[in-house]
């Protein structure tokens, strides 16, 4: 879609057409919603001011990348969006070039900018890197890390700050917004550089100390002071849906030539009446009605989060010294629901897994029991604090693990996979997965009784239920669920252990079930004594082969001398795409019917 020539009315109508091809797909498909859809103007003037057929156009997370692949080629692909097999809901190169970089974590954008601008640097080109991050992203210390090198190296970077939810810093009437705006403009730069360098630096000292003053009190009446004071220029808040005034503002951005920040006020679900303001189940939606925002109703099992939150909300009941934290997902985890019992124990610390890892370790310590509740993918982003805060002095703090395994339409930024591989190598850690409501609730007590680090995997959605009675976790101790006639032995971990009973449901021969429960310790008397009878192992597991649960095995096996034939039915060595849960594991050959043919 080409729109550097189009005037405001066209590019306004250009906005309204974006607005309800969103509405319309998402509608039926489902998707991110409210947090795209408000940044539809933002989006249209970016493209309007910049090129982003050379200027890098960097979205942070990329929640609010919609409107951006609907303008740069996808319209009539933009009905495949999150579908297995179809675009992304995340920015991704191999999609289009207009897409700079893969995201789907927060607080990229800037490190990426910084980058993406010394590059453009050294090989002296006329490019400026262009960022779109929400004020929630703010919330991460590597935004600050980026911003501190930024302002000091003064690259041209233009970052706009999507504000739709919470005030970075509060605006003191119309005056700070005009005075704001006039402190940006290309007069006032070209006056502060020329009485800079002709008077204040000609100055005696004295004088020169009054002059600075009396600078630093103007832009205490700005709202946007902690930028300027890292060396950032800041312009705003300014309405994010006043096409014009944005088109106006980031014309004046650009043409600074400095790192600058476009701090622009918008309305999460703009254009949309039943997702406008601060409604967070609007952020990712299913399919819903579009004349009256309800959603078709589902009848599903308790999931394994809500389960996980029920029985953490018990011990807490019992325990006093029980506390917690997640990192800016507070219903997503089920830790909303502790936070509102005891708001004194349990703590939302906005994007920031390093210091909810690291905090939590110094409570452990204090002799507090602290349960960390991060989905998988996150955790990763807190690795070294597990390795240095907490294994290191064999903390007792507990990581609960959620959406390990497959996740569907998120795809590959957001998929579980590795947590077992980047945590079983670690000393002093335990790792256990429950493999049913019961199983987790009793992995949460046995968890709370350990005396080191212990991390519990459970999957997104409900667990299945499984004809076994649950009994209580023990360290290391696995638990032979069914004898069998065959020399096979299926081994599960976690929700693997349904796909294991799925399995041998469908296969012939009479087999074996073995719920290994901790890949850390390994249950090593019961492999023993089950390879004298077995010489057939499968490993059912939804996580990275590599460094995963048959690779355990197979070290143990080896250390022991022990001769028995391993198959692992883990996750090959790739990223693995985004769709529904179902058909991505057909494409990856791990559905039961398939996993009975590989057997056979």
């Amino acid at each position: 879609m080409e729109i550097k020539d189009k005037n405001l009315e066209e590019l306004e109508t250009i906005c309204s057409d974006i607005r309800n091809r969103i509405i319309d797909v998402v509608s039926r498909k489902g998707g991110h919603f409210s947090s795209t859809l408000g940044a539809v103007e933002l989006t249209v003037a970016m493209h309007k001011v910049f090129d982003v057929k050379k200027d890098p156009f960097i979205y942070d997370v990329s929640h609010q990348c919609y409107p951006h692949k609907l303008i740069n080629g996808r319209w009539d692909e933009f009905e495949t969006i999150r579908q297995f097999g179809g675009l992304s809901g995340f920015t991704k190169p191999k999609e289009s070039d207009a897409d700079y970089f893969v995201a789907g974590h927060s607080s990229t954008s800037i490190s990426l900018a910084v980058g993406a601008a010394k590059a453009i640097k050294l090989k002296g080109e006329d490019r400026i890197p262009v960022v779109m991050i929400g004020d929630g992203s703010m919330t991460a210390g590597m935004v600050y890390e980026a911003l501190n090198e930024l302002g000091d190296r003064k690259y041209p970077v233009v970052i706009i700050l999507n504000d739709n939810e919470m005030s970075i810093a509060k605006p003191i009437g119309s005056i700070s917004k005009y005075l704001s705006k006039i402190l940006a403009g290309k007069f006032y730069q070209g006056f502060r550089d020329r009485v800079d360098r002709n008077i204040v630096q000609k100055l005696p000292s004295g004088a020169t100390y009054i002059a600075k003053k009396i600078e630093e009190s103007m832009k205490l009446i700005t709202p946007g002071i902690i930028f300027e004071e890292m060396g950032v220029d800041y312009i705003g808040p300014i309405d994010g849906h006043d096409l014009e005034e944005v088109i106006e503002t980031l014309e004046i951005a650009k043409g600074i030539n400095k790192p600058v920040i476009v701090h622009a006020r918008t309305v999460k679900g703009k254009g949309y009446k039943h997702a406008e303001g601060q409604q967070e189940h609007w952020h990712g939606v299913g399919p819903f009605n579009v004349e009256d925002g309800t959603f078709a109703k589902k009848a599903s099992a308790k999931s394994a989060t809500a389960v996980f939150a029920d029985a953490l909300l018990d011990l807490a009941r019992k325990h006093e010294n029980v506390v917690g934290v997640t990192a800016a997902m507070p219903s997503g985890t089920g830790i909303d629901k502790l936070m509102k019992e005891f708001p004194t124990r349990f703590w939302d610390v906005a994007i920031a897994e390093q210091h909810a890892v690291t905090s939590m370790a110094a409570m452990a310590k204090e002799g507090f029991k602290p349960f960390i509740t991060i989905y998988s993918t996150f955790l990763q982003r807190g690795f070294d604090q597990i390795v240095h805060d907490v294994c290191l002095l064999g903390l007792p703090v507990v990581f609960a693990i959620d959406r390990a395994g497959i996740v569907g339409n998120d795809g590959e930024t957001h998929q579980g996979a590795f947590d077992i591989s980047y945590l079983r190598f670690l000393p002093n850690m335990i790792l256990c997965a429950p493999r049913d409501d019961k199983t987790l609730e009793y992995s949460l007590e046995f968890a709370y009784e350990a005396n080191k680090p212990c991390a519990i995997r459970y999957p997104r959605g409900a667990f299945a239920n499984l004809p076994f009675e649950a009994s209580k976790f023990e360290l290391g101790k696995a638990e032979l669920l069914k004898e069998g006639e065959s020399n096979k032995l299926f081994i599960g971990y976690g929700a693997g252990v349904n796909r294991a009973c799925e399995t041998e449901k469908l296969h012939n021969d009479d087999i074996a079930i073995l719920d290994l429960r901790f890949v850390k310790p390994l249950d090593e008397d019961t492999l023993k004594s089950l390879a004298c009878k077995y010489n057939d192992w499968y490993i059912f597991s939804d996580s990275q082969k590599q460094g995963g649960v048959a690779s355990a095995i197979l070290e143990f096996l080896n250390k022991e001398k022990i001769c028995v034939d391993v198959t692992s039915f883990e996750y090959e060595d790739k990223f693995i795409e985004h769709g529904d849960t179902k058909k991505v594991e057909e494409s990856l050959g791990l559905n039961p019917n398939q996993l009975v043919q590989k057997i056979k």
